[in-house]
């Protein structure tokens, strides 16, 4: 990891005061684990358990339709997105196990269900559910309903994907019970609490992970902004989101990291943009962000999504904006030397190299030697390519 001296360097070098880089030095640290390939041993991994699960949902909704299926299945979806939801005593019960809901009850109504529909996407990480909803109303109302307890909290226009994660399970949970209640002879309630006790600290039994996406046009930039045709823009809005949740997820189980930091954003447009158009595009990632007519920030890009926890202050977010334009600026440079597929480890290659750097390194004037430097460091490590030889001393 690099020393905080070369980082502070570069930010002063873009204006910024002792406190601006106190800030930008904390807001900017990598929490990527460089360990994470070696620890792992070999990619792809294997699905994580909840994947079964949404096989049989996906298969499911072949016959009876992705919405009747999630509805079935996720209880949130049987109650309306409305204000104090969370806090009715029905919904408590229900989202927490404690009582069955029937189907009949289901009260979300979506604008287009029948567009709904449930995919199931390959990552080197292991593949992920994937929840499409094309018209934005009904991307909200999922959002709503499954992160944020069924209360109508505004869903800015810029965001398109969602990543749902440690998501309670109520019906593997009344699966786990099923099957413990046909083993045992004499059942009781009592029993079956006790067992429950013994199952919740093993969140795999019942926790998924999946995202939801609309294929509304990608952070709410317009196809004509582009010069591309609504249809065009359809489909890569949906590729780009798709590949950078999927980036997202694989840097959590992989590295054990998953922030709404800028540097997991640019790591994860960088695979968006490159996997739907081939090359990765400084003018693309800019205007997703709000820069398209640097210095000069457009209010309502994505960039005001990222100011961290505690929110940078406006000093530190205007060098933070330099930094992007530059950082963008030299991956352009980088995907403009060799495509990705030519270079060692390929694009998952170009991936793992990123989460090895930090935002001031990428924005640094050295910035293609220290990715360079990254990409053969972590290339072995790599499908499809040989690992190092380790000679062993001669007696």
């Amino acid at each position: 990891m690099p020393v905080p001296s070369e980082r502070r360097s570069v930010l002063k070098a873009l204006g910024a005061t002792p406190a601006e880089c106190a800030e930008l030095l904390r807001y900017n640290e990598n929490h990527f684990d460089p360990d994470g390939l070696e620890r792992i041993g070999s990619l792809p991994l294997p699905d994580e358990a909840f994947v079964q699960t949404w096989e049989r949902y996906a298969q499911q909704a072949e016959s009876d339709g992705a919405w009747d299926v999630l509805r079935k299945a996720l209880v949130q979806l049987r109650f309306p997105v409305q204000r104090g939801m969370s806090r009715e005593r029905g919904y408590e019960v229900a989202t927490r196990g404690g009582a069955r809901v029937e189907y009949e009850t289901a009260s979300l109504e979506l604008g287009s269900p029948a567009a709904v529909r449930i995919e199931i996407h390959e990552t080197p990480a292991g593949r992920l559910p994937v929840v499409v909803a094309p018209h934005r109303g009904d991307f909200e109302l999922l959002v709503q309903a499954l992160t944020k307890r069924n209360e109508p909290s505004p869903v800015p226009e810029s965001i398109g994907a969602c990543m749902v994660a440690g998501y309670t399970n109520v019906e593997r949970l009344w699966r786990l019970r099923e099957q413990w209640w046909a083993r045992h002879p004499f059942p009781t309630e009592p029993g079956w609490k006790r067992e429950l006790g013994m199952l919740l600290p093993r969140k795999a039994l019942y926790q998924d992970r999946f995202i939801i996406v609309s294929t509304t046009p990608y952070s709410a930039v317009p196809a004509a902004r582009l010069g591309l045709t609504p249809a065009a823009w359809e489909r890569l809005s949906l590729a780009i989101r798709v590949e950078h949740e999927s980036v997202h997820y694989f840097t959590r189980r992989v590295f054990g990291s998953m922030k709404n930091r800028l540097l997991d954003e640019i790591i994860a447009d960088y695979a968006g943009i490159v996997r739907a158009f081939g090359r990765f595009r400084a003018d693309w990632a800019l205007r997703f962000l709000g820069l398209e007519s640097y210095p000069r920030y457009r209010e309502g890009g994505r960039l005001e999504n990222y100011r961290g926890d505690p929110p940078l202050s406006d000093g530190a977010l205007r060098i933070l904006h330099h930094l992007v334009k530059r950082a963008v600026d030299n991956l352009e440079s980088w995907s403009a030397t060799a495509s990705d597929t030519k270079r060692p480890g390929g694009h998952l290659g170009t991936i793992v190299a990123l989460t090895r750097l930090t935002v001031e390194e990428l924005a640094a004037g050295d910035a293609l030697d220290r990715l360079r430097a990254a990409a053969r460091a972590v290339a072995p490590y790599l499908p499809g390519v040989p690992r190092p030889v380790h000679a062993t001393p001669s007696d």
